[in-house]
Protein backbone atom coordinates (compact mmCIF):
# COMPACT_ATOMS: atom_id res chain seq x y z
CA UNK A 1 0.00 0.00 0.00
CA UNK A 2 3.05 2.28 -0.27
CA UNK A 3 2.03 5.69 -1.55
CA UNK A 4 -1.70 4.94 -1.39
CA UNK A 5 -2.92 7.02 1.56
CA UNK A 6 -6.51 6.29 0.63
CA UNK A 7 -6.08 2.65 1.72
CA UNK A 8 -5.58 3.80 5.30
CA UNK A 9 -9.32 4.08 5.87
CA UNK A 10 -9.84 0.51 4.67
CA UNK A 11 -7.14 -0.70 7.07
CA UNK A 12 -8.76 1.23 9.92
CA UNK A 13 -12.10 -0.41 9.12
CA UNK A 14 -10.46 -3.83 9.34
CA UNK A 15 -8.99 -2.91 12.72
CA UNK A 16 -12.38 -1.76 13.91
CA UNK A 17 -13.74 -5.17 12.89
CA UNK A 18 -11.17 -6.82 15.16
CA UNK A 19 -8.32 -7.70 12.79
CA UNK A 20 -4.85 -7.56 14.32
CA UNK A 21 -2.57 -4.77 13.02
CA UNK A 22 0.01 -7.30 11.89
CA UNK A 23 -2.59 -8.94 9.63
CA UNK A 24 -3.65 -5.80 7.76
CA UNK A 25 -0.56 -3.60 7.63
CA UNK A 26 3.06 -4.20 6.71
CA UNK A 27 5.02 -3.21 9.79
CA UNK A 28 8.04 -2.26 7.67
CA UNK A 29 6.04 0.08 5.41
CA UNK A 30 6.35 3.65 6.74
CA UNK A 31 3.80 5.05 4.31
CA UNK A 32 1.33 2.39 5.44
CA UNK A 33 1.44 3.64 9.04
CA UNK A 34 1.01 7.24 7.91
CA UNK A 35 -1.92 6.15 5.76
CA UNK A 36 -3.54 4.44 8.73
CA UNK A 37 -3.08 7.56 10.85
CA UNK A 38 -4.81 9.67 8.22
CA UNK A 39 -7.41 7.09 7.24
CA UNK A 40 -8.61 6.45 10.79
CA UNK A 41 -10.06 9.98 10.83
CA UNK A 42 -12.25 9.20 7.82
CA UNK A 43 -16.01 9.69 8.17
CA UNK A 44 -16.31 5.92 7.65
CA UNK A 45 -14.88 5.44 11.16
CA UNK A 46 -16.77 8.17 12.98
CA UNK A 47 -18.82 5.68 15.02
CA UNK A 48 -16.22 2.90 15.21
CA UNK A 49 -13.32 4.62 16.96
CA UNK A 50 -12.71 4.11 20.68
CA UNK A 51 -14.26 6.64 23.04
CA UNK A 52 -12.77 8.10 26.19
CA UNK A 53 -14.56 5.50 28.32
CA UNK A 54 -12.52 2.68 26.76
CA UNK A 55 -9.29 4.37 27.82
CA UNK A 56 -10.11 5.06 31.45
CA UNK A 57 -10.41 2.99 34.58
CA UNK A 58 -10.89 -0.73 34.37
CA UNK A 59 -11.76 -0.59 30.67
CA UNK A 60 -8.19 0.36 29.85
CA UNK A 61 -6.92 -3.11 30.78
CA UNK A 62 -9.36 -4.71 28.34
CA UNK A 63 -8.22 -2.55 25.41
CA UNK A 64 -7.08 -4.74 22.50
CA UNK A 65 -4.15 -4.00 20.22
CA UNK A 66 -6.50 -3.10 17.38
CA UNK A 67 -8.51 -0.68 19.52
CA UNK A 68 -5.32 0.87 20.88
CA UNK A 69 -4.07 1.44 17.34
CA UNK A 70 -7.30 3.22 16.41
CA UNK A 71 -7.17 5.29 19.58
CA UNK A 72 -3.63 6.42 18.76
CA UNK A 73 -5.00 7.79 15.47
CA UNK A 74 -8.15 9.40 16.92
CA UNK A 75 -9.04 12.94 15.91
CA UNK A 76 -9.48 13.85 19.60
CA UNK A 77 -6.10 14.78 21.13
CA UNK A 78 -7.24 13.74 24.61
CA UNK A 79 -7.96 10.24 23.37
CA UNK A 80 -4.62 10.04 21.56
CA UNK A 81 -2.86 11.11 24.75
CA UNK A 82 -4.73 8.54 26.83
CA UNK A 83 -3.94 5.84 24.28
CA UNK A 84 -0.22 6.51 24.71
CA UNK A 85 -0.52 5.32 28.31
CA UNK A 86 -1.44 1.87 26.99
CA UNK A 87 0.88 1.86 23.97
CA UNK A 88 3.84 0.57 26.01
CA UNK A 89 2.00 -2.73 26.33
CA UNK A 90 1.87 -3.14 22.53
CA UNK A 91 5.40 -3.02 21.07
CA UNK A 92 4.06 -3.48 17.55
CA UNK A 93 2.36 -0.06 17.83
CA UNK A 94 5.66 1.78 18.28
CA UNK A 95 5.36 3.16 14.70
CA UNK A 96 2.25 5.05 15.77
CA UNK A 97 4.13 6.40 18.78
CA UNK A 98 6.75 7.71 16.34
CA UNK A 99 4.02 9.51 14.41
CA UNK A 100 2.59 10.99 17.61
CA UNK A 101 6.05 12.46 18.38
CA UNK A 102 5.23 15.04 15.70
CA UNK A 103 1.63 15.50 16.85
CA UNK A 104 0.13 18.99 16.60
CA UNK A 105 -1.12 18.77 20.20
CA UNK A 106 1.69 19.53 22.67
CA UNK A 107 0.69 17.14 25.50
CA UNK A 108 0.34 14.27 23.03
CA UNK A 109 3.66 15.12 21.46
CA UNK A 110 5.52 15.31 24.77
CA UNK A 111 4.10 12.04 26.11
CA UNK A 112 4.94 10.25 22.86
CA UNK A 113 8.50 11.54 22.96
CA UNK A 114 8.95 10.29 26.51
CA UNK A 115 7.68 6.89 25.48
CA UNK A 116 9.91 6.76 22.41
CA UNK A 117 13.03 7.60 24.42
CA UNK A 118 12.14 4.89 26.94
CA UNK A 119 11.46 2.11 24.43
CA UNK A 120 13.62 2.71 21.35
CA UNK A 121 16.63 0.39 21.22
CA UNK A 122 19.07 -0.33 18.39
CA UNK A 123 17.02 -3.15 16.86
CA UNK A 124 13.84 -1.09 16.89
CA UNK A 125 15.72 1.93 15.55
CA UNK A 126 16.90 -0.07 12.54
CA UNK A 127 13.34 -1.19 11.80
CA UNK A 128 11.78 2.21 12.36
CA UNK A 129 14.43 4.37 10.67
CA UNK A 130 12.45 4.78 7.40
CA UNK A 131 9.35 5.94 9.29
CA UNK A 132 11.27 8.19 11.69
CA UNK A 133 13.05 9.90 8.80
CA UNK A 134 9.79 10.26 6.87
CA UNK A 135 8.05 11.82 9.87
CA UNK A 136 11.19 13.93 10.35
CA UNK A 137 10.21 15.94 7.28
CA UNK A 138 7.23 17.34 9.18
CA UNK A 139 7.34 20.57 11.08
CA UNK A 140 7.72 18.92 14.49
CA UNK A 141 9.51 15.79 13.34
CA UNK A 142 13.13 16.66 14.12
CA UNK A 143 12.97 15.18 17.62
CA UNK A 144 12.56 11.62 16.36
CA UNK A 145 15.51 12.01 14.01
CA UNK A 146 17.71 13.20 16.87
CA UNK A 147 16.68 10.22 19.02
CA UNK A 148 17.33 7.89 16.09
CA UNK A 149 20.86 9.25 15.69
CA UNK A 150 21.58 8.96 19.41
CA UNK A 151 20.44 5.33 19.50
CA UNK A 152 22.25 4.30 16.32
CA UNK A 153 25.54 5.65 17.58
CA UNK A 154 25.59 2.61 19.82
CA UNK A 155 24.43 0.20 17.10
CA UNK A 156 26.56 -2.72 16.02
CA UNK A 157 28.41 -2.84 12.72
CA UNK A 158 25.87 -5.36 11.42
CA UNK A 159 22.89 -3.21 12.43
CA UNK A 160 24.31 -0.11 10.79
CA UNK A 161 25.18 -2.16 7.72
CA UNK A 162 21.52 -3.07 7.29
CA UNK A 163 20.62 0.60 7.14
CA UNK A 164 23.48 1.36 4.74
CA UNK A 165 22.00 -1.23 2.38
CA UNK A 166 18.37 -0.18 2.84
CA UNK A 167 16.27 0.33 -0.26
CA UNK A 168 15.24 3.80 0.90
CA UNK A 169 17.69 6.42 -0.33
CA UNK A 170 16.97 8.73 2.61
CA UNK A 171 17.79 5.95 5.06
CA UNK A 172 21.05 5.13 3.30
CA UNK A 173 22.09 8.77 3.31
CA UNK A 174 21.35 9.10 7.03
CA UNK A 175 23.18 5.86 7.87
CA UNK A 176 26.26 6.72 5.83
CA UNK A 177 26.46 10.23 7.27
CA UNK A 178 26.30 8.73 10.75
CA UNK A 179 28.88 6.08 9.89
CA UNK A 180 31.30 8.69 8.54
CA UNK A 181 30.81 11.05 11.47
CA UNK A 182 31.28 8.28 14.03
CA UNK A 183 34.09 6.48 12.20
CA UNK A 184 32.05 3.29 11.97
CA UNK A 185 33.41 2.22 8.57
CA UNK A 186 36.98 1.73 7.40
CA UNK A 187 38.39 3.45 4.34
CA UNK A 188 38.05 0.25 2.30
CA UNK A 189 34.44 -0.21 3.37
CA UNK A 190 33.65 3.39 2.48
CA UNK A 191 35.26 2.95 -0.94
CA UNK A 192 33.20 -0.15 -1.62
CA UNK A 193 30.05 1.67 -0.50
CA UNK A 194 30.84 4.58 -2.84
CA UNK A 195 31.32 2.20 -5.76
CA UNK A 196 28.21 0.16 -4.97
CA UNK A 197 25.55 2.70 -4.00
CA UNK A 198 23.48 4.19 -6.87
CA UNK A 199 22.81 7.47 -5.02
CA UNK A 200 25.22 10.28 -6.04
CA UNK A 201 25.03 11.87 -2.58
CA UNK A 202 26.12 8.64 -0.88
CA UNK A 203 28.78 8.08 -3.53
CA UNK A 204 30.34 11.49 -2.96
CA UNK A 205 30.12 11.30 0.83
CA UNK A 206 31.73 7.86 1.05
CA UNK A 207 34.35 8.42 -1.64
CA UNK A 208 35.58 11.67 -0.10
CA UNK A 209 35.59 10.14 3.38
CA UNK A 210 37.52 7.10 2.15
CA UNK A 211 40.20 9.21 0.48
CA UNK A 212 40.52 11.42 3.58
CA UNK A 213 41.37 8.35 5.67
CA UNK A 214 44.27 7.34 3.42
CA UNK A 215 47.67 8.74 4.48
CA UNK A 216 49.49 10.75 1.82
CA UNK A 217 51.85 8.59 -0.20
CA UNK A 218 50.17 5.32 0.80
CA UNK A 219 49.32 2.99 -2.13
CA UNK A 220 45.89 2.10 -0.63
CA UNK A 221 44.95 -0.35 -3.37
CA UNK A 222 41.93 -1.53 -1.38
CA UNK A 223 40.58 2.03 -1.46
CA UNK A 224 41.63 3.31 -4.88
CA UNK A 225 40.74 0.07 -6.64
CA UNK A 226 36.97 0.26 -5.99
CA UNK A 227 36.90 4.01 -6.59
CA UNK A 228 38.66 3.82 -9.94
CA UNK A 229 36.47 0.92 -11.08
CA UNK A 230 33.20 2.53 -9.98
CA UNK A 231 30.37 3.04 -12.41
CA UNK A 232 29.58 6.54 -11.14
CA UNK A 233 31.73 9.25 -12.73
CA UNK A 234 31.80 11.30 -9.53
CA UNK A 235 33.40 8.39 -7.66
CA UNK A 236 35.93 7.79 -10.42
CA UNK A 237 36.77 11.50 -10.42
CA UNK A 238 37.52 11.41 -6.70
CA UNK A 239 39.58 8.26 -7.15
CA UNK A 240 41.58 9.73 -10.02
CA UNK A 241 42.26 12.93 -8.09
CA UNK A 242 43.43 10.85 -5.12
CA UNK A 243 46.14 9.33 -7.34
CA UNK A 244 48.04 12.57 -6.92
CA UNK A 245 48.30 12.07 -3.15
CA UNK A 246 49.19 8.46 -3.74
CA UNK A 247 52.00 9.41 -6.14
CA UNK A 248 50.56 7.31 -8.98
CA UNK A 249 50.29 9.65 -12.00
CA UNK A 250 50.83 6.77 -14.41
CA UNK A 251 47.47 5.35 -13.39
CA UNK A 252 45.82 8.72 -13.98
CA UNK A 253 46.94 8.53 -17.61
CA UNK A 254 44.68 5.50 -18.02
CA UNK A 255 41.69 7.79 -17.48
CA UNK A 256 42.55 10.49 -20.01
CA UNK A 257 40.08 8.84 -22.40
CA UNK A 258 37.38 8.09 -19.81
CA UNK A 259 33.78 8.29 -20.98
CA UNK A 260 33.10 11.06 -18.44
CA UNK A 261 34.29 14.58 -19.03
CA UNK A 262 34.72 15.18 -15.30
CA UNK A 263 36.98 12.14 -14.96
CA UNK A 264 39.04 13.21 -17.99
CA UNK A 265 39.50 16.66 -16.46
CA UNK A 266 40.72 15.14 -13.18
CA UNK A 267 43.11 12.87 -15.05
CA UNK A 268 44.57 15.83 -16.94
CA UNK A 269 45.00 17.70 -13.67
CA UNK A 270 46.93 14.83 -12.09
CA UNK A 271 49.31 14.23 -15.00
CA UNK A 272 49.99 17.96 -15.29
CA UNK A 273 50.90 18.09 -11.61
CA UNK A 274 53.73 15.70 -12.47
CA UNK A 275 54.93 17.74 -15.45
CA UNK A 276 53.23 15.87 -18.28
CA UNK A 277 51.21 17.68 -20.94
CA UNK A 278 48.21 15.51 -21.95
CA UNK A 279 47.68 17.24 -25.30
CA UNK A 280 50.39 15.31 -27.21
CA UNK A 281 48.96 12.08 -25.82
CA UNK A 282 45.52 12.96 -27.17
CA UNK A 283 46.93 13.92 -30.54
CA UNK A 284 48.80 10.64 -30.90
CA UNK A 285 45.78 8.65 -29.83
CA UNK A 286 43.34 10.40 -32.17
CA UNK A 287 45.76 10.33 -35.09
CA UNK A 288 45.13 6.58 -35.31
CA UNK A 289 41.87 7.18 -37.16
CA UNK A 290 41.70 3.61 -38.40
CA UNK A 291 41.85 2.09 -34.93
CA UNK A 292 38.49 0.38 -34.34
CA UNK A 293 39.16 0.44 -30.58
CA UNK A 294 39.59 4.22 -30.45
CA UNK A 295 37.59 5.40 -27.41
CA UNK A 296 35.21 8.35 -27.90
CA UNK A 297 36.63 9.83 -24.70
CA UNK A 298 39.99 10.34 -26.40
CA UNK A 299 38.30 12.34 -29.14
CA UNK A 300 36.46 14.50 -26.64
CA UNK A 301 39.58 14.91 -24.55
CA UNK A 302 41.45 16.36 -27.52
CA UNK A 303 38.66 18.87 -28.10
CA UNK A 304 38.55 19.81 -24.42
CA UNK A 305 42.21 20.77 -24.18
CA UNK A 306 43.24 21.17 -27.82
CA UNK A 307 43.49 24.09 -30.23
CA UNK A 308 41.28 25.03 -33.17
CA UNK A 309 43.78 23.53 -35.58
CA UNK A 310 43.26 20.14 -33.91
CA UNK A 311 39.88 19.94 -35.61
CA UNK A 312 41.78 18.64 -38.62
CA UNK A 313 42.52 15.46 -36.69
CA UNK A 314 38.81 14.98 -36.05
CA UNK A 315 37.67 15.27 -39.67
CA UNK A 316 38.73 11.70 -40.66
CA UNK A 317 36.84 10.35 -37.63
CA UNK A 318 33.50 11.44 -39.10
CA UNK A 319 33.66 8.21 -41.12
CA UNK A 320 34.87 6.00 -38.25
CA UNK A 321 33.02 2.66 -37.90
CA UNK A 322 32.14 3.39 -34.26
CA UNK A 323 29.01 5.56 -33.82
CA UNK A 324 30.40 6.83 -30.52
CA UNK A 325 33.57 8.06 -32.19
CA UNK A 326 31.63 9.72 -35.02
CA UNK A 327 29.38 11.49 -32.52
CA UNK A 328 32.39 12.57 -30.46
CA UNK A 329 34.10 13.90 -33.59
CA UNK A 330 31.09 16.10 -34.35
CA UNK A 331 30.80 17.29 -30.75
CA UNK A 332 34.54 17.88 -30.58
CA UNK A 333 34.48 19.97 -33.75
CA UNK A 334 31.75 22.07 -32.20
CA UNK A 335 33.80 22.59 -29.05
CA UNK A 336 36.71 23.72 -31.22
CA UNK A 337 34.36 26.10 -33.04
CA UNK A 338 34.71 24.40 -36.41
CA UNK A 339 31.53 23.63 -38.37
CA UNK A 340 31.73 21.96 -41.77
CA UNK A 341 28.11 22.51 -42.82
CA UNK A 342 28.13 20.34 -45.99
CA UNK A 343 29.87 17.45 -44.21
CA UNK A 344 27.72 17.62 -41.12
CA UNK A 345 24.58 17.82 -43.25
CA UNK A 346 25.48 14.40 -44.66
CA UNK A 347 25.57 13.06 -41.13
CA UNK A 348 21.87 13.84 -40.72
CA UNK A 349 21.34 10.58 -42.63
CA UNK A 350 23.66 8.63 -40.32
CA UNK A 351 22.05 5.40 -39.01
CA UNK A 352 23.17 6.17 -35.44
CA UNK A 353 20.78 8.47 -33.50
CA UNK A 354 23.64 9.82 -31.37
CA UNK A 355 25.55 11.00 -34.44
CA UNK A 356 22.46 12.65 -35.91
CA UNK A 357 21.72 14.35 -32.60
CA UNK A 358 25.22 15.84 -32.36
CA UNK A 359 25.13 16.92 -36.00
CA UNK A 360 21.78 18.61 -35.42
CA UNK A 361 23.02 20.54 -32.40
CA UNK A 362 26.08 21.65 -34.36
CA UNK A 363 24.01 22.73 -37.38
CA UNK A 364 21.31 24.65 -35.50
CA UNK A 365 23.15 28.00 -35.71
CA UNK A 366 23.53 27.40 -39.46
CA UNK A 367 19.99 26.16 -40.05
CA UNK A 368 19.31 29.02 -42.45
CA UNK A 369 22.06 27.78 -44.77
CA UNK A 370 20.43 24.35 -45.23
CA UNK A 371 18.09 23.57 -48.10
CA UNK A 372 14.54 23.65 -46.74
CA UNK A 373 13.20 21.26 -49.38
CA UNK A 374 15.91 18.72 -48.56
CA UNK A 375 14.96 18.90 -44.88
CA UNK A 376 11.23 18.67 -45.62
CA UNK A 377 11.86 15.41 -47.48
CA UNK A 378 13.28 14.00 -44.24
CA UNK A 379 10.02 14.60 -42.42
CA UNK A 380 8.41 11.79 -44.42
CA UNK A 381 6.85 9.05 -42.32
CA UNK A 382 9.10 6.38 -43.83
CA UNK A 383 12.26 8.00 -42.49
CA UNK A 384 13.89 6.87 -39.20
CA UNK A 385 12.45 8.72 -36.23
CA UNK A 386 15.77 10.33 -35.20
CA UNK A 387 16.18 11.70 -38.75
CA UNK A 388 12.67 13.17 -38.71
CA UNK A 389 13.24 14.78 -35.32
CA UNK A 390 16.51 16.29 -36.54
CA UNK A 391 14.90 17.67 -39.69
CA UNK A 392 12.05 19.24 -37.74
CA UNK A 393 14.42 20.83 -35.19
CA UNK A 394 16.39 22.45 -37.99
CA UNK A 395 13.30 23.58 -39.89
CA UNK A 396 11.81 24.96 -36.68
CA UNK A 397 15.02 26.87 -36.00
CA UNK A 398 14.74 28.63 -39.37
CA UNK A 399 11.53 30.33 -38.31
CA UNK A 400 9.22 32.19 -40.66
CA UNK A 401 7.18 30.43 -43.32
CA UNK A 402 9.50 27.42 -43.40
CA UNK A 403 8.82 26.74 -39.72
CA UNK A 404 5.05 27.00 -40.20
CA UNK A 405 5.10 24.65 -43.20
CA UNK A 406 7.10 22.02 -41.32
CA UNK A 407 4.95 22.19 -38.20
CA UNK A 408 1.64 22.01 -40.08
CA UNK A 409 2.94 19.04 -42.08
CA UNK A 410 3.22 17.08 -38.82
CA UNK A 411 -0.13 17.98 -37.26
CA UNK A 412 -1.59 14.61 -38.23
CA UNK A 413 1.59 12.62 -37.64
CA UNK A 414 1.13 9.26 -35.87
CA UNK A 415 4.17 9.96 -33.67
CA UNK A 416 2.60 11.49 -30.56
CA UNK A 417 5.68 13.37 -29.37
CA UNK A 418 6.58 14.73 -32.78
CA UNK A 419 2.97 15.80 -33.29
CA UNK A 420 2.99 17.53 -29.93
CA UNK A 421 6.16 19.45 -30.79
CA UNK A 422 4.58 20.50 -34.08
CA UNK A 423 1.40 21.69 -32.35
CA UNK A 424 3.35 23.84 -29.92
CA UNK A 425 5.40 25.24 -32.79
CA UNK A 426 2.22 26.30 -34.61
CA UNK A 427 0.76 27.86 -31.46
CA UNK A 428 3.95 29.83 -30.83
CA UNK A 429 4.43 30.91 -34.46
CA UNK A 430 4.54 34.59 -35.36
CA UNK A 431 5.35 36.04 -38.77
CA UNK A 432 8.92 37.22 -39.26
CA UNK A 433 9.98 40.07 -41.54
CA UNK A 434 10.74 37.64 -44.38
CA UNK A 435 7.13 36.37 -44.45
CA UNK A 436 5.22 38.24 -47.19
CA UNK A 437 2.20 40.12 -45.90
CA UNK A 438 -1.14 38.81 -47.13
CA UNK A 439 0.28 35.40 -48.10
CA UNK A 440 -2.49 33.01 -49.05
CA UNK A 441 -0.24 30.11 -48.05
CA UNK A 442 0.07 31.48 -44.52
CA UNK A 443 -3.71 31.83 -44.32
CA UNK A 444 -4.19 28.23 -45.47
CA UNK A 445 -1.59 26.88 -43.06
CA UNK A 446 -3.09 28.72 -40.09
CA UNK A 447 -6.53 27.44 -41.05
CA UNK A 448 -5.19 23.88 -40.97
CA UNK A 449 -4.09 24.51 -37.40
CA UNK A 450 -7.33 26.26 -36.46
CA UNK A 451 -8.11 23.66 -33.78
CA UNK A 452 -5.02 24.78 -31.83
CA UNK A 453 -6.26 28.36 -31.32
CA UNK A 454 -9.23 30.17 -29.95
CA UNK A 455 -11.03 32.26 -32.53
CA UNK A 456 -9.65 35.47 -31.04
CA UNK A 457 -6.03 34.29 -31.06
CA UNK A 458 -6.33 32.95 -34.60
CA UNK A 459 -7.76 36.26 -35.78
CA UNK A 460 -4.90 38.20 -34.18
CA UNK A 461 -2.31 35.84 -35.65
CA UNK A 462 -3.77 36.26 -39.12
CA UNK A 463 -3.88 40.00 -38.66
CA UNK A 464 -0.14 39.95 -37.84
CA UNK A 465 0.45 38.13 -41.12
CA UNK A 466 -1.74 40.58 -43.05
CA UNK A 467 -4.36 38.02 -44.07
CA UNK A 468 -8.11 38.25 -43.52
CA UNK A 469 -9.39 36.58 -40.33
Amino acid sequence: MRGEFGDGAAVAVRLAEGAAPGDVIDGADPVGWLALDAGARSWLLRDALPGRAELTGEHRNALTESRAALALCHRDGRIREAALETAAGFPTLLPLVVIRCADWVAPVRERARQLLCATLDADAAVSLAPLILLVGRRGRGAFGVEVLGDVLRGASHEQLGRLCADGDRTVRRFAHRLAVAEGKLSAAELARAAARDPDPAVQTLCAEAAVALVPEGAPAADVLGPLLAARGPRVRSIGVTALRRAGRPERAADFLADRSGAVRACARYVVRQYGTDPLPWYRRRVAAAGDPALPPGAVMGLAECGERADAGLLAPLLAHPSPGVRAAAVAGSRILDVTDVPRFRELLDDPAPGVVREATVTLLPSAGALDAGWLMDRLAAGRPRHARVAAFRLLDARGGLVRLRAAVALLDDPDVKLRGWAERSVQQWHPTPDVPLGSEEVAALLDRGRHLFSEGVLTRRKREAGVPG
